[in-house]
């Protein structure tokens, strides 16, 4: 590939500093680098602009705290000025250069893909397999960015950039911490280049390695597999494990799975695909379990409140949730834990969200159920679930290590 030079003048230009400190102060007026900044902003960038074209410029100490939301994390953070603007600059020149590298299936970070991008190529990908059997095989790199080779990672910087005032920066950027210091802005897209030239191998190579047919979506270190051949995944596996291995010094956990699809949650012949937040059947999309949870202890919480609270109160304190639901086949759970004061607001709200799955979803307008779509007795949904059982067939549901 042709590799871009003449970047480094763009980079450090004053206008485009100016345009970094505007992208990374927004919803971050009043903290206090913002504020500090701010009483000397513009002489500030022309310091900064000195310090880049005479080389002086080098990355701040990090203040390192630990989160524990969904699991423990390390965070990196760096100071607003002059490093978080000094990120965004970087960005401004070089992330359509980036995007033009990553795979049409790779969504981590990327601007109009995405998590809810991401869902729907799944749900596109697993569509595509209409009528024949499909299998899922579910891998995850362990420690992904703390294990970040830092040799490996500036190897593949240099197959794209050439400019080596650029490269300068970057690799002081890169080195700054072990691995990739999760919290930084540049890390985002350094993550996705990482994995860039595997995805590009997975989509033009592997298929011909197995000699069978593969999809495959990438979100940052979450990767999935489809194909109608279990045993092709198979073979696949110990080829992607290889490549890692060698190349990118990254390893697979142990914790990888080969499982058939379910067409819905009351099939037993296989299992959803449990992947950025949602779960997959073939025929079907749910919140994962720990997201619905939290939606209900929220929604209980509520309901319980005196005097209850108004419309659009309650609205702003579901509304991590409700985006959840609005994309997700989420209509007999909205309607069951939402007090009927206002479940025909929010559902007419969903109706009106550009893009929501509830759209599609005919939901009823009465929180009871009457007038709205006709409940299944429980002997009918039974004689359903037994019609779906008895319809699939298969070989079982997966576990790990496809045992």
């Amino acid at each position: 590939m042709k590799r871009v030079s003449g970047l480094w003048q763009r980079v450090i230009d004053p206008d485009n500093l100016r345009l970094a400190d505007e992208k990374a102060r927004r919803g971050k007026l009043k903290s206090y680098g913002v504020r500090v900044h701010d009483r000397n902003r513009e002489a500030n960038i022309i310091r900064l602009h000195e310090a880049l074209l005479t080389k002086t410029f080098k990355t701040s100490p990090y203040t390192v705290f630990t989160i524990y939301e969904p699991k423990e994390r390390i965070i990196f953070r760096l100071p607003y000025y002059p490093d978080r603007i000094v990120h965004h600059a970087i960005m401004n020149i070089l992330e359509p250069i980036f995007v033009k590298v990553f795979t049409h299936n790779t969504y981590s970070c990327i601007k109009k893909r995405g998590i809810e991008g991401c869902a729907r190529a799944t749900e596109k990908a697993i569509a595509s397999f209409d009528g024949q059997p499909l299998y899922c095989l579910k891998i995850d790199i362990r420690k992904f960015y703390p294990s970040i080779d830092h040799e490996v990672l500036k190897g593949l910087v240099r197959r794209v950039i050439k400019d080596a005032d650029l490269l300068w920066l970057m690799d002081g950027i890169i080195d700054s911490a072990q691995g990739l210091p999760i919290g930084n802005y540049l890390s985002q897209y350094l993550a996705n280049l990482c994995l860039a030239f595997f995805m590009h191998w997975v989509n033009e190579v592997l298929p011909l390695l197995i000699g069978a047919r593969i999809v495959s979506l990438e979100y940052a270190d979450d990767i999935v597999f489809l194909s109608d051949d279990k045993d092709a995944l198979h073979r696949a596996l110990p080829l992607i494990r290889e490549y890692l291995s060698e190349r990118l010094h990254l390893t697979v956990k142990g914790n990888w799975q080969v499982f058939p699809i379910a067409d819905n949650r009351y099939d037993r012949s296989g299992r959803a695909l449990d992947y950025v937040g949602y779960k997959f059947y073939r025929h079907q999309r749910l919140m994962r379990k720990c997201i619905k949870k939290n939606f209900c202890r929220a929604v209980a919480r509520l309901n319980r409140q005196e005097p209850v609270p108004s419309f659009e109160a309650y609205r702003q304190a579901i509304a991590p949730w409700l985006g959840w639901a609005k994309h997700s086949d989420s209509r007999n759970l909205l309607r069951t834990i939402i007090i009927s004061k206002y479940y025909g607001t929010l559902r007419q709200y969903a109706l009106e969200t550009r893009g929501s799955r509830q759209r599609q979803l005919s939901l009823p307008l009465r929180h009871s159920g009457t007038g709205g779509r006709k409940r299944l007795s429980v002997r009918n949904r039974r004689t359903a679930r037994t019609h779906t059982m008895g319809v699939r067939g298969g070989d079982g549901v997966g576990t790990a290590h496809g045992q």
